[in-house]
């Protein structure tokens, strides 16, 4: 089975919050179209707009829906929030495959849904290796260590990527594993490659100014 995305490529997630400067489908198009004349073989993108947006880069897309509400899972909490980022274009629907309480269906059930009902890719972002198993028994078709370092479950907010979970998932499942969190330098990426990823995705450091000039400042710049 061909899969919509590319092995051993970078995938640049072009998201920004409503307190970016940068923030809507404007900046959000511009940016998927840099990162792919940069060499990206995929873009990450959250809601429809921004989707329908980065289509124009003709780069297969990871669609996200991010709904805030009272529980902790977010990113596509529904089929309805899946639903409509395929309809925007998303061929590949990321959404949170932890074991979080949420409102609504089960994570099991909304995987098999958008597999039989939408028929899309599944890009189920885990945080520890049980998750990442559990979501390779639904019909996960990639498992992303997006999550760690961001639950309960894991350790809170590491500086570092974890390898580990990588290499951990590689030896267990047979589901391409992508690795993404906290991959920040281009040899954390050749690292997350190492480590057996099929693809990995970078965010924030190639597309929020407004972090990296913070990160030098606090880092670079004396007080």
């Amino acid at each position: 089975m061909t899969l919509a995305l590319p092995a051993n490529r970078l995938i640049v997630s072009c998201q920004a919050r409503a307190d970016n400067p940068l923030h809507g489908p404007v900046f959000m198009g511009a940016m998927a179209l840099a990162a792919r004349d940069g060499g990206a073989g995929a873009i990450r993108a959250n809601g429809p707009d921004d989707i329908r947006a980065v289509k124009a880069a003709g780069l297969p897309v990871i669609g996200i829906h991010k709904i805030f509400g009272d529980h902790p899972v977010y990113i596509t909490p529904s089929f309805a929030a899946a639903e409509a980022i395929v309809a925007a274009g998303a061929e590949i629907v990321g959404l949170d495959c932890t074991m979080r309480p949420r409102d609504g269906e089960s994570p099991a059930l909304i995987v098999r849904r958008i597999r039989e009902e939408l028929g899309a890719e599944v890009f189920a972002d885990i945080s520890t290796l049980d998750e990442g198993l559990a979501a390779a028994d639904w019909g996960a078709t990639y498992l992303a260590t997006t999550l760690s370092g961001y639950t309960e479950a894991t350790q809170s907010k590491p500086k570092e990527p974890d390898l580990a979970l990588i290499e951990q998932l590689v030896s267990r499942t047979s589901v391409p594993v992508v690795a993404e969190g906290r991959f920040n330098t281009p040899d954390h990426v050749r690292q997350g490659f190492e480590a057996g990823a099929y693809a990995v995705v970078v965010g924030t450091m190639i597309t929020n100014p407004r972090e990296i000039t913070r990160r030098f400042v606090s880092e670079g710049v004396p007080a």
